[in-house]
């Protein structure tokens, strides 16, 4: 046996290989004895294999693979459950053992019987259940089949199907209701009116429609417009509220590589990511953001520290360049999205800050882009112009919350006057050494910014809940890099 096993277990069988042994004794024996019997004896122990061989693979079965996954995507730590259908399409009986191939972190793979004791109508059906503690795509099969000559001397070994893509998004932290929602309200509902012209005695008033009912009339505007006017109804309209995504390697790098995360398990799983611990908070509490600020009907849009779509990158993501998600199919779209997301390249460092040089007394200050070594723009730099434009299109419709990595003073800087953009703004920056961001977080609360460090032992819940504390905002100045105001 210890001989067999050294024996290549992809071309014969247990019998094959004994067959070809008894063959080579045969032959052996003949040209000793010379008896053409032998002679002949062993060209049939020889030839027989070698034939079964070649026949299983020139007419090797074929087989059709559906496989399902029960739910998709699935959240980290909640079990999916993967149906397989198993039909053979092709010419061929007999058995085959069959193996459904999974990335190592997900244990051993399964194997199976084809056809199984339950077939019906030539389908063979199977289940099994896995589970992910982290987030990504990973891929799921092929199945591979391994089938015997009806002698069962040969084997054959082939994959049946190019397997199925899973995809594991963050589970979202339940957060605390807090009075995030400002003057718009919790319940993510507001009534606006809309103007039919300057005067206070037109607000609210259109032109008389076939159908209106008359105690709507608005018998002032009437007078003054000549023609009957009705008293416009209110529109209920959906705040909107924007998370800003900071995914700069630079910001949550230590040292020149990011920790060891999913990316650490890249050359067993074939899944390469590049992430750390920091980033993955990030990505969680991105995740309850959005889950929280949907559940309470808000339409959410996210962009990254450069007003880019914040998922223009993400393999994962179903509509890369979106930038709005609206209802429960636009939050299962920020989930996806989510799920494969990973730090931008090396080449963005925080070298690549953008710097703000007052242009004179009063005046705006100057925005310069980070340059390559060539001297050319190396594109948009985090806080820019760009990212303000997107903002203030979308002026006071809700709140403002940005998640972030480590940022420089220049960035707070130039971040802070975007508070002013939003109903509330919030920012989180997490770091491996949140006391090391005292003077950002105060730049940030100086521009109107609520504004905390966490390390990535935090819990999201209690970061979320520090928002709601009654703690006294410094009033935003001019210059909010010059604020000396602390909040206690």
């Amino acid at each position: 046996m210890a001989l067999l096993d050294r024996l290549p277990q992809h071309l014969f069988t247990a019998r094959g290989w004994g067959m070809l042994a008894a063959g080579g004794f045969s032959l052996a024996a003949a040209q000793i004895m010379g008896r053409r019997d032998l002679l002949t004896l062993s060209i049939l122990l020889l030839v027989l294999p070698l034939v079964s061989l070649a026949g299983i693979r020139l007419v090797k079965p074929r087989f059709r693979v559906y496989r399902e996954f029960h739910p998709s995507p699935v959240e980290t730590s909640a079990p999916t459950t993967v149906r397989l259908a198993v039909a053979r399409t092709g010419a061929g009986t007999g058995r085959a053992s069959m193996e459904e191939r999974l990335p190592p972190r997900f244990g051993s793979s399964p194997a199976f019987r084809f056809p199984s004791r339950t077939a019906s109508g030539g389908t063979s059906r199977y289940e099994y259940h896995l589970r992910s503690e982290q987030r990504g795509q990973f891929r799921i099969g092929p199945v591979t089949a391994e089938f015997t000559d009806p002698f069962g001397l040969s084997l054959h070994r082939q994959s049946i199907d190019d397997g199925d893509m899973l995809t594991v998004t963050p589970a979202a932290v339940v957060l605390p209701v807090t009075g995030l929602a400002g003057a718009r309200g919790n319940d993510g509902v507001t009534a606006t009116r809309t103007r039919a012209n300057p005067s206070d005695d037109d607000v609210m008033t259109r032109e008389y429609r076939h159908g209106d009912p008359m105690r709507r009339v608005h018998w002032a505007a009437t007078a003054r417009h000549g023609s009957l006017m009705v008293r416009q109804e209110e529109s209920v309209t959906t705040p909107e509220a924007t998370i800003i995504l900071d995914h700069r390697f630079g910001a949550f790098s230590s040292g020149s590589t990011a920790a060891a995360g999913p990316a650490g398990q890249a050359g067993q799983d074939g899944h390469s990511m590049l992430t750390s611990r920091t980033f993955e908070w990030s990505v969680v509490a991105a995740m309850s953001v959005s889950a929280h600020l949907a559940e309470r009907n808000y339409g959410l849009r996210l962009l990254d520290v450069r007003g880019e779509p914040a998922f223009l990158h993400s393999p994962s993501a179903p509509e890369p360049e979106s930038e709005e998600y609206g209802g429960a199919s636009g939050l299962q779209s920020i989930a996806e999205s989510l799920a494969a997301i990973q730090l931008s390249g090396p080449h963005h460092t925080r070298s690549n800050s953008r710097l703000r040089l007052p242009d004179g007394p009063g005046s705006a200050p100057a925005l310069l882009r980070p340059r390559s070594r060539n001297g050319q723009d190396a594109g948009p730099a985090a806080f820019d112009d760009t990212l303000m434009d997107k903002l203030s299109a979308h002026r006071m419709r809700g709140p403002l919350i940005a998640v972030l990595g480590r940022i420089s003073p220049e960035e707070a800087i130039a971040l802070a006057p975007a508070a002013s953009y939003g109903t509330n703004a919030f920012a989180i920056i997490v770091a491996e050494k949140p006391e090391d961001f005292s003077p950002a977080l105060e730049t940030l609360r100086q521009g109107g910014w609520r504004a905390i460090a966490v390390p990535a032992s935090a819990g999201t819940a209690a970061a979320w809940r520090s928002f709601d504390q009654d703690v006294p905002l410094p009033t935003p100045t001019s210059d909010p890099g010059r604020g000396t105001g602390v909040i206690r």
